[in-house]
């Protein structure tokens, strides 16, 4: 194939929900239905996963909860899906938030007992910062739960965005029977299978068949076309446009668990969903067409096999045909690479790959020149956008128990914060580390970590501070007074960027009238959106 015909049969996504959602399980019935896995269970039990048991990997299994990134690739119809499943702890959100840089479009699990929760509401306002295309899908619809009308205004209300159901649920509970295609005007039926696929049993485009009465039954069959009727009145058609510019949610509603309606969001999704799209640099604006390679790193795993200490980067091909053993240029290190070894995943399992095309992820192994935002080209010098650094929630000083280790530790922290685990701050005077979260997870991650790959011991001492914003001045003296008359509550993040400590909000408004050329950033990136209003 070409490299454009290579590039059009990809889909790339990432799943995304709030913890205990759904989303492993629909993961694992979308890779059912791509011929991945052979039987319901091998995500969840992590027969798909690396079976070596990593430190990082134990901590996982002991607080039962996914905290890293998993990639998945299958072939259905002729099209090459690769999912990004990511964490839905709150605590690993912001590697679910660079996830989303390295995805074409996503799909949002809800719970249907549940409806709109807290991490939902997080998760959408990134993809509204890149527009990024999102379909829904409402889970656990074989459960007593929120009725669909309600639940799609609650869906606009919360996440404002408006919503187009292209499924509707026939029955609801324990008398959830399928779901009809409002578009195809078809009727999906299935029997629960929890470790296979289940069978179809009855696709119709006769609205009231004698045979669909009698699965699906008369009463259930009244209040979907009632039902139907309601959502042409109150929601948005589907307009493709408004899709693809992440403004219109395309809604589906099945049971993950029980293989209700996941057909038809595959198949839908397939049809509808955006191919790799063009890709934002400083310099320029990459379209996926370009012959020339590049991509970008958005995640970086350390010591994932503790025997070997290997660290694998996480790369997204934007543009251009990568392959293996070519050398490739690094703008950052002004450095060629060559890559030996690339390798395509199926969870933590990997396979070699010979070449990749854009919208592909492949891992590179790496012995620690490689950083989250690095990119790599054929020669020229790029710098992607949109891989930024949040605001953390929880900042605490590295306090080293063993001073003999020092440099053990040192190369820790550099190296687990360089993977995305965490935030490093350096303040002055005497070198002071503060590690910034999101959640206090990653503070017994990171001492589980240090203590058991790298030998060093620490303890962390909270400080008082509620989050750290990014600062830029207009006025250059005022810059140099900030920045001196309150040094115990300035810190500097890997880049030497200025980033303030903030116990409360009062505190910035406070700043902001006393130097009113300074402005905060809840990010990294110094976009107008991510400023913060004080």
């Amino acid at each position: 194939m070409t490299l454009s015909e290579e590039t059009a049969r990809r889909r790339t996504f990432a799943i995304i929900s709030h913890p205990d959602a759904g989303k492993t399980t629909l993961t694992e019935k979308l890779l059912l239905y791509g011929g991945a896995i052979q039987e319901a269970g091998a995500v969840r039990s992590n027969k798909i996963r690396k079976t070596a048991t990593s430190d990082f990997l134990e901590i996982e299994k002991q607080r039962g909860i996914s905290v890293a990134t998993s990639v998945m690739t299958f072939e259905y119809n002729g099209i090459r899906v690769n999912i990004l499943d990511t964490p839905g702890h709150k605590d690993f959100a912001e590697d679910t938030y660079r996830t989303l840089t390295a995805v074409d479009s996503v799909i949002l699990v809800v719970d249907r007992v549940k409806g709109v929760e807290e991490q939902t509401r997080k998760l959408m306002e990134v993809c509204r910062m890149r527009n990024t295309p999102v379909m829904v899908f409402v889970n656990k619809m074989d459960r007593e739960g929120i009725e669909g009308i309600e639940l799609l205004e609650e869906l606009e209300d919360e996440l404002k965005i408006s919503t187009c159901p292209f499924t509707w649920p026939i029955g609801t509970g324990n008398q959830f029977k399928g779901v009809y295609n409002l578009y195809k005007k078809s009727v999906q039926l299935f029997s629960p299978g929890k470790s296979t696929i289940s069978e179809m049993i009855l696709s119709s485009t006769d609205q009231n068949p004698a045979e669909l009465e009698e699965f699906a039954g008369k009463e259930n069959l009244r209040k979907l076309w009632e039902e139907i009727s309601l959502t042409s009145e109150l929601f948005e058609p589907f307009d493709y446009k408004r899709y693809r510019d992440g403004h219109l949610a395309p809604v589906f509603f099945g049971s993950a668990l029980n293989n209700f309606g996941i057909l038809e969001l595959l198949e839908t999704f397939l049809e509808i969903a955006p191919g790799p799209g063009s890709a934002e640099a400083h310099e320029r604006t990459i379209q996926p067409d370009d012959k020339l390679f590049s991509g970008f790193i958005f995640k970086i795993h350390a010591n994932l096999d503790p025997n070997h200490r290997d660290r694998i980067a996480f790369l997204r091909i934007c543009s251009g045909r990568f392959e293996k053993n070519k050398l490739y240029y690094h703008p950052r290190l002004e450095k060629r690479m060559r890559f030996s070894s690339p390798t395509a995943f199926m969870a933590n399992a990997k396979s070699s790959v010979d070449e990749a095309f854009p919208g592909d992820v492949i891992g590179l192994y790496d012995n620690g020149s490689l950083k989250i935002g690095d990119a790599l080209t054929e020669g020229e010098v790029l710098n992607f956008k949109g891989i930024p650094s949040f605001s953390p929630e929880i900042l605490k000083e590295v306090i080293n128990m063993t001073p003999f280790k020092a440099k053990q530790l040192e190369k820790g922290v550099r190296q687990l914060t360089d993977e995305g685990l965490a935030q490093l701050f350096i303040q002055q005077p005497g070198n002071k580390k503060i590690i910034g979260t999101v959640g206090e997870l990653q503070f017994d991650v990171i001492k589980y970590r240090l203590e058991n790959e790298y030998g060093a011991t620490c303890n962390f001492h909270a400080l008082p501070f509620a989050k750290a914003c990014w600062m830029t001045f207009k006025d250059k003296t005022q810059m140099e007074n900030l920045l001196n008359r309150k040094a115990s509550v300035i810190a500097f993040d890997k880049e030497d960027n200025p980033v303030f400590l903030a116990e409360n909000d009062w505190m910035l408004r406070i700043i902001k009238e006393t130097y009113p050329s300074v402005s905060f950033f809840k990010t990294s990136e110094f976009k107008p959106e991510t400023e913060i209003s004080v």
